[in-house]
């Protein structure tokens, strides 16, 4: 098998540790900074969490109310840990794909810190009772503006790395990468600007809210985790996509759908009547792309089983594969207007989803990509495979929890809730015990997830352990296409498209 599998040139070796080295301190810094946030998200999380349950929990502290620690929550998972993971691989995916050394990283790293003091206002803004009280959009008016300026700054970089490629065909990794690029600064700025540049119909508010909350899911995070999801299927596999039509699909697909969902959430509400279900009919066809792209990278993988046991990073994101499709299925069934929509609206099912869609498939994602990138950006081994096993089982255990807990409590809810004879209370009681599970669910993942931050921290001050090969901790050191995988590491800009 050695045989079969090309080598790299000491050219390509040198240029990929120059791509490497001149990335070291903006990767880490994203990572591990977005790792901080996100333990800081998961303590919040289990506070909130806890609080349904025992509402007297803390309660004599007015900025730990539920109020504002749920909304904190959210919004430090979404812009403090999911935005710099994907800010992180973006920019060592776009550098090693266009194979060109980064000479902005002084300028990306300060915008980084601008970008982290903007969620650190937004989220002190929230608890200190400022927040606007728009699902994920709850940071005060001031942030915003911070926020878009810093990113700017940070993925412009990206841009030029693309711009100076060699010439050839475009990799379907960057078609995804580069989209959510321009994607996210039109949902951004259209829904900031509407919302807090210019008055208008509060109900409309809402929808514009529900449109931003989706649209952050499907054009920006889904498209940043497939992208990554291709090129690290490619790289650790050694392996071409398994179709070239299946990865066109599943891209424009996305692009042309993805646009239209999240006004179902305002199904009864007085607007037009078509939007609710113009919302629910694009969000049952979102099923399609998913599909187009679970497929392909599945099929890659399975080509590759033995791979993907040995390699951490290759399993985080099967498994995130997996958790997409969960996520495209329950979009499916949740969303029916005349059946389940009406249960679900106003029940925790829409949590669970959400968290599946930002933790159990785009955080997965990441984490994978962090295993890979991480050892090649500091040259050193990760400290400990344990670690890297716990956080995995963890991460999934505990997420499965969160969304089986959501949906069945969430359906059980909303017929509480639809049954006018009983009282109000007698629904929220309902989803009491679900909450318990809910918070120990939460406490594995904030478990898995210290340790991956303190992991993170020791490889970023270049203590992890000598290690020949650039490959990732694995059970079994003698699998040679694993070896060989990593070695390798084949251009993907011969990867079809």
């Amino acid at each position: 098998m050695s045989s079969a599998i090309p080598t790299l040139s000491d050219q390509d070796v040198q240029l990929r540790a120059g791509i490497d080295r001149s990335l070291r301190h903006p990767v880490m810094f994203f990572l591990t900074s977005g790792a901080a946030w996100l333990a800081f998200a998961l303590v919040l999380g289990v506070l909130a969490s806890a609080k349904v349950h025992n509402p007297d929990l803390l309660g004599s502290c007015g900025l730990l109310s539920y109020g504002r620690v749920f909304p904190a929550h959210l919004n430090a998972l979404v812009y403090g840990w999911g935005m710099q993971a994907a800010f992180a691989v973006i920019l060592w995916l776009m550098a090693r794909l266009s194979g060109k050394e980064c000479t902005s990283a002084g300028t990306i790293l300060t915008a980084g810190h601008v970008w982290n003091l903007g969620v650190a206002l937004g989220v002190v803004g929230i608890l200190t009772g400022n927040g606007t009280g728009m699902p994920w959009m709850e940071f005060p008016a001031y942030a915003w503006p911070v926020l878009l300026a810093s990113y700017f700054t940070i993925v412009i970089g990206a841009f030029i790395q693309f711009r100076v490629r060699p010439e050839g065909r475009v990799d379907i990794a960057q078609w995804y990468l580069l989209a959510a690029l321009i994607w996210f600064p039109w949902v951004f700025i259209t829904a900031n600007t509407l919302l807090h540049c210019l008055s208008g119909n509060p109900v409309m508010a809402a929808a514009i809210n529900a449109w931003y909350k989706s649209a952050l899911v499907f054009l920006f995070f889904t498209p940043v985790a497939l992208g990554a999801a291709y090129a690290l299927v490619a790289k650790v596999t050694g392996r071409p996509v398994a179709s070239d039509a299946l990865a066109k699909l599943g891209f424009w697909s996305l692009a042309i759908i993805a646009p239209w969902a999240g006004m179902q959430r305002l199904a009864g509400a007085p607007v037009p009547y078509f939007l609710p279900y113009v919302g629910a009919a694009a969000t049952v066809l979102l099923f399609i792309p998913v599909c187009a792209a679970a497929t392909n990278l599945l099929r890659t993988v399975w080509a590759c089983r033995a791979t993907c046991l040995a390699s951490p990073a290759l399993r985080f994101v099967t498994a995130g594969i997996l958790a997409l499709v969960l996520l495209a299925g329950a979009a499916v069934v949740l969303n029916l207007p005349d059946s389940t929509l009406p249960l679900t609206q106003f029940a925790l099912s829409g949590y669970g989803v959400d968290m599946l869609a930002v933790y159990g498939f785009f955080s997965l994602v990441m984490f994978g990509g962090a295993y890979y990138i991480v050892p090649r950006v500091t040259g050193r081994e990760w400290l400990s495979r344990r670690l890297i096993v716990a956080h995995f089982l963890f991460s999934v255990y505990g997420m499965l929890t969160i969304f089986g807990v959501a949906v069945i409590g969430g359906l059980e809810q909303g017929l509480s809730q639809e049954d006018w004879q009983q009282p109000w209370q007698h629904a929220a009681a309902s989803a009491q015990p679900y909450a318990v599970a809910n918070t120990f669910a939460w406490c594995l993942i904030l478990f898995a997830n210290v340790f991956f931050l303190l992991h993170l921290t020791l490889m970023w001050l270049r203590l992890g352990r000598h290690s020949v090969l650039p490959l990732l901790l694995a059970s079994a050191r003698g699998s040679g296409a694993q070896d060989a995988a990593a070695a390798t590491e084949p251009s993907l800009t011969n990867i079809s498209p």
